[in-house]
């Protein structure tokens, strides 16, 4: 408490910065830890229920396993019968859709961990200010106790500022990395899924061969003729 009337009210808004820097990081930690899953496991997984096509199967391991990356192959499985095209630019949609959730409240981190110091200086010129200003009523001081108080404030806040800042700082950018590194995986998951599909044969294209198909058939069937066989005769039977 003796440190907290020192460093005067800039100190306590440092302060106020530090917990919000904190809740921060730690509701961060928290989120990568719930969408952390085994990106190249559950991707072969999925693979094999497709290539079985099972997908509610496949579509019930994504909703299994919450993350940006299931989001993109659900997102998938689901319009799995629109055009290459179309699918591409639906998945895009839905990797676009996580980015605000994979970077909440990062702006606020990095402002924190920028402002820290400068505000840790502001309070040094302040004490400097309280120190001289008794200096300059003064002249001589009697009672070093006045002139320490104003000294006390200034380097009181400097060192809290820094505090705040450098674990600011080394999380900001350890969340940056990792979000990072998420996005170039979601932008992968993207081509990879729209391979998956078309290999396994989902898509229009695919339903539309036994389709015509079909259609020949039954087109058969209603005419009650065969497909003609012609055989070629000797020369001798004309005659």
């Amino acid at each position: 408490m003796d440190l907290l009337q020192k460093g005067g009210p800039i100190l306590w808004i440092i302060i106020g910065l530090s917990f919000l820097a904190v809740v921060i990081i730690v509701e961060r930690l928290l989120y990568l830890k719930k969408i952390k899953v085994d990106e190249e496991k559950l991707f072969l997984r999925v693979k094999a229920a497709l290539e079985k096509g099972h997908f509610d199967e496949a579509l019930f391991m994504c909703e299994s396993n919450l993350s940006p990356i299931t989001g993109i192959m659900k997102a998938a499985i689901e319009h799995r019968d629109e055009e290459p095209y179309v699918l591409k630019e639906t998945l895009k949609d839905a990797a676009s859709q996580q980015t605000p959730l994979l970077e909440k409240n990062l702006s606020n981190l990095g402002t924190i961990a920028h402002i820290s110091p400068l505000l840790g200086l502001l309070g040094t010129v302040t004490g400097n200010i309280n120190a001289f200003g008794v200096l300059g009523s003064f002249g001589a001081v009697s009672d070093p106790s006045v002139l320490a108080r104003g000294i006390s404030e200034a380097l009181i806040t400097t060192a809290a500022g820094l505090i705040v800042s450098i674990p600011a700082v080394i999380f900001y950018n350890y969340f940056v990395t990792k979000i990072n590194n998420i996005l170039v995986e979601m932008e992968n998951q993207v081509n990879d899924m729209i391979l998956l599909l078309k290999n396994v044969g989902a898509g229009p294209k695919a339903k539309a061969a036994p389709k015509a198909r079909t259609t020949r058939t039954a087109a058969t069937r209603s005419t009650g003729t065969a497909p003609s066989r012609s055989k070629a005769r000797p020369a001798g039977d004309e005659a």
